[in-house]
């Protein structure tokens, strides 16, 4: 039986992987680090992929604005279930087996997107990631809590992050100006192509990761009593209330503001690379945050960014009418920091908070961008 006990975190977490990689010294958890990054960046990938795409996939399959903001919301909706369930799945089928199950069904959500010739059968297929991605995003802190402890822990939480929005800088700045034109200006094989970089992904995580049977130490309380105690920890409430207004800007805003900008004139290529500039800014918060600010000082640090974040996306929307996107992986570090809640707790409750966030959000991005051929195009 293995485990790692974090005095600070007040986390006590079963092993999933090999002794070696356990060890504060081991060399094998980097390479499991790694691993983890690649499949992160693999979601970020195929999650923002669509963005860029929105302009021919609207003129080919001749959708409105309308159909196209449940498309691009879709997968909130799988995704609300499966974050439930995710922990529990996690702890029958073990990391390896749920990663690479998890990395599996987002890629062929991308491949099953070269498919459709209507609404139906791209909202399908988009919706399908959300099964995949939720097993990933509650997977890779698992991951993370079994190998890592201490400062290196909130080290290696920022460092598989960026991965996700590494993906996604890179679908926004590379579709247009690269993908699309080496896959001869077909949307159709650009979505089966980022759906192989993630099958790829997925294998190399499941030939290069090694891990013993899972042998928990604490004894599952179900679901509904870990969700009704997590309710009652303040830091969790506070957590909920963050992200359900983080994630009503990211997932309102962010997946239209391509869009957008090539309705303000902007090319697509230039588009795609605006849309990316918040996100690239947010980068260093995540490697920066968990590994220099004490933790005394976290809580006040969160304030001032959720200020700052305020002011400046009132000023982005009174300057041009657009939202530039927040940074939702500070609240992820800030939920998995809470001492009250351990492991078996956390990812519930990251489980809880994205469905609340997901579920606003989904609602804020389902009527399209207030474009000026918005009614032209809705029916």
């Amino acid at each position: 039986m293995l485990s790692d006990s974090n005095p600070q975190s007040g986390v006590q977490i079963a092993g999933s992987f090999s002794p070696e990689g356990n060890l504060p010294n081991g060399k094998n958890r980097w390479l499991i680090l790694g691993l983890l990054w690649l499949l992160y960046a693999a979601f970020g990938i195929v999650n923002r992929s669509l963005s860029p795409l929105v302009t021919p996939v609207l003129r080919d399959l001749q959708l409105s604005y309308t159909q196209m903001g449940f498309i691009l919301g879709s997968w909130q909706l799988t995704y609300i279930p499966a974050a439930l369930v995710a922990g529990a799945l996690l702890d029958r089928w073990g990391v390896r087996k749920s990663l690479m199950a998890g990395a599996v069904v987002v890629g062929l959500s991308s491949v099953l997107r070269y498919f459709p010739h209507g609404f139906a059968g791209m909202l399908g297929a988009v919706a399908l990631f959300g099964a995949g991605g939720s097993m990933i995003s509650v997977g890779c802190p698992k991951a993370i809590f079994s190998k890592f402890t201490g400062k290196s822990r909130g080290t290696a939480v920022g460092i598989y992050l960026t991965g996700s929005w590494i993906g996604s800088i890179l679908a926004l700045t590379c579709t247009n100006s690269l993908v699309m034109p080496w896959m001869e200006y077909s949307w159709r094989h650009t979505f089966a192509f980022y759906g192989f970089l993630a099958f790829a992904a997925a294998f190399l995580w499941w030939f290069l990761s090694k891990e013993t049977e899972p042998s928990p130490t604490e004894k599952d309380e179900g679901i509904i009593k870990i969700f009704v105690r997590l309710m009652r920890v303040r830091n969790v409430q506070i957590a909920l209330v963050i992200g359900f207004l983080v994630f009503t800007i990211v997932h309102g805003f962010s997946n239209w503001l391509p869009k957008l900008l090539e309705a303000g004139g902007f090319s697509p290529s230039l588009a795609g690379i605006l849309a990316a500039v918040p996100m690239m800014a947010g980068v260093p918060s995540l490697l920066i945050i968990p590994h220099l600010i004490p933790k005394p000082s976290r809580g006040r640090f969160l304030a001032w960014a959720g200020i700052f974040t305020i002011v400046a996306l009132a000023t982005a929307v009174m300057a041009s009418g657009t939202a530039a996107t927040a940074n939702p992986a500070k609240t992820v570090l800030r939920l998995l920091k809470i001492p009250a809640a351990g492991w078996s707790k956390c990812r519930a409750a990251k489980g809880t908070a994205l469905t609340k966030h997901t579920i606003h959000g989904r609602h804020t991005c389902a009527n399209g961008p207030a474009t000026p051929t918005r009614k032209a195009n809705s029916s």
